[in-house]
């Protein structure tokens, strides 16, 4: 089964409330991208986002400008019928992040909760980073949270990577430079607990 149709079988399988990574409040999402201090009409992009309450908790907080990005059609879709007419508001795109492409120097922030991880071919990883550097405008600021050293080795089926913020910094390199790190024990709908680490990055 290729990418796109694993995730396709996941969303069409699985309620959002029903997958491990589900948050109901994306705490630590939302506190370092008000962190950042962009305005409200800043270009925000939630890569993987399809099935995520992050875009939900952007809104109420009024901003104004945010694209979520997701392989899946169906995630996408589930999201836009919870959100009803506040849907509207939002520019959604349906992607592979390794193959899409994305206008130059475009977005302020870049959030990815949950995706590079997945990533475990070198090349992969190097498409998506590429895709960050073009793709974000510079001072912009990049969020990526994967499954810290201690977390799962393998998530929906799939084998995934695991980072400590040294070496996911260093999967980006130059031109980003390390703002601060963070861990979050993530509490799964099932009882488990998930260690994720968190990088927040600025593109020089």
């Amino acid at each position: 089964m290729d990418t796109k149709s694993h995730w396709e079988k996941v969303y069409t399988t699985k309620a959002s409330t029903e997958v491990s990574w589900y948050q109901p409040q994306p705490q630590k999402s939302l506190e370092i991208i008000k962190g950042t201090g962009i305005s409200h009409d800043a270009q925000i992009i939630d890569v993987g986002g399809g099935s995520s309450t992050l875009v939900d908790f952007l809104l109420d907080a009024d901003f104004q400008n945010i694209t979520v990005l997701d392989i899946s059609a169906a995630s996408l879709k589930n999201t836009q019928l919870r959100l009803g007419e506040s849907a509207n508001r939002v520019t959604w795109l349906e992607g592979d992040i390794t193959e899409t492409s994305l206008p130059a120097e475009f977005y302020d922030v870049w959030h990815d909760r949950a995706v590079f991880h997945f990533l475990t071919r070198p090349e992969d990883r190097a498409a998506y980073v590429h895709l960050a550097r073009h793709a974000l405008k510079p001072n912009g600021h990049i969020i990526v949270a994967t499954f810290a050293p201690d977390g799962p080795t393998h998530c929906s089926g799939l084998e995934v990577a695991r980072y400590d913020p040294e070496h996911l910094h260093g999967e980006f390199g130059e031109p980003f430079e390390l703002v601060g790190s963070y861990h979050e024990l993530h509490h799964t709908p099932f009882g488990t607990d998930q260690s994720f680490i968190y990088c927040y990055c600025k593109k020089r």
